[in-house]
């Protein structure tokens, strides 16, 4: 099966490497076009709340350092994807913000294959986006490739 624009999740983790892999070599066969994705999940707060810590500041510091680790993840998905997808011309990484599941289905609309690991996003995302592979398997508008 070809498909002319592949949309893969990329997080810079070993759990990504499977589904980055696979998207860039379907891009190759197929001669399709690439876009990896990373989300910064702006979730946070909502998901700790207003009254997480009495302590003040502890929670904007919580939430700060959230940013920064995932600004840092988002640095290594860079490279990651960089570093897979060399030499391609029709590859292109962008970062997004906001609820990963609303995100990735988002851009599944314009998508003809949807690629990423059951546990993207785990390593610095919200403890629920552990259900992020089951959501985007009811809801995604194009096929989806689920990876380990």
């Amino acid at each position: 099966m070809r498909f002319g624009n592949i949309v893969v999740a990329v997080d810079g983790s070993e759990v990504s490497e499977g589904a980055l892999d696979h998207a860039v070599y379907l891009a190759v066969d197929g001669h399709a076009s690439l876009t990896g994705i990373f989300v910064v999940d702006s979730k946070w707060p909502d998901f700790i709340g207003n009254d997480w810590q009495s302590a003040r500041g502890a929670r904007q510091g919580f939430l700060d350092y959230v940013r920064w680790e995932q600004e840092e993840q988002a640095q290594l998905a860079r490279a990651q994807f960089s570093l897979a997808t060399h030499g391609m011309d029709r590859a292109v990484f962008t970062v997004h913000a906001g609820d990963p599941a609303s995100v990735l289905l988002a851009q599944s609309a314009n998508a003809d294959v949807l690629i990423a690991s059951r546990r993207v996003f785990q390593i610095s995302g919200r403890p629920s986006l552990k259900s992020l592979a089951a959501t985007l398997s009811k809801k995604a508008s194009c096929p989806l490739m689920l990876f380990p």
